[in-house]
């Protein structure tokens, strides 16, 4: 059975928003409308030389609706723009990210499958990509890395949390 390009990614990638939705919602369980306690978790590295949580969860927005929009468009570049600073705008995000999701359809990956994709950042750095490639061994990989890091900054500050809170909705046999 060929696998479609569409069932090869979005499926993991709502799998994965949906982790990250459950993961913000601990968060802002946790710090109970307390702003001040609210800023500092979002603030929060895993190393000193690693982006805050805020920057996790934007990033898997950027490795999904931003990816999807790179697959129609074929550029993609950084969004430097910076991070939100609330629960509430990273929920938005997240919420553009499924509803982008949920938007494409599979013959729209598959006319687009073999297209070429350029990445880049300014006029510095170029990597040249088929829009397949691009989407699954680019942007799936960085979704992963930074729904994961969330979920480790989140284990990092204590949260009660468990490999099933980062894997998600899996998608079982009926």
């Amino acid at each position: 059975m060929a696998v479609s390009l569409h069932y090869a990614v979005i499926p993991t990638w709502l799998q994965l928003l949906g982790s990250a939705h459950k993961l913000l919602d601990k968060a802002e369980a946790h710090c109970d409308s307390d702003t001040a306690k609210e800023r500092e978790l979002l603030e929060t590295r895993l190393a000193d030389d690693m982006l805050p949580l805020a920057y996790q969860f934007k990033s898997c927005w950027t490795h999904s609706k931003l990816a999807l929009e790179a697959a129609r468009s074929g550029s993609f570049s950084p969004d430097m723009s910076p991070y939100p600073t609330t629960f509430a705008a990273l929920r938005a995000k997240l919420d553009e990210a499924v509803s982008a999701c949920k938007a494409i359809g599979e013959q729209e990956l598959e006319d687009v499958a073999e297209n070429d994709l350029v990445f880049s950042i300014g006029e510095k750095f170029r990597l040249d990509f088929a829009v397949q490639d691009f989407l699954l061994s680019f942007s799936t990989p960085n979704l992963h890395f930074h729904c994961a890091t969330a979920y480790d900054i989140m284990r990092k500050k204590g949260f009660d949390l468990g490999k099933r809170d980062f894997l998600g909705r899996m998608r079982l046999k009926a």
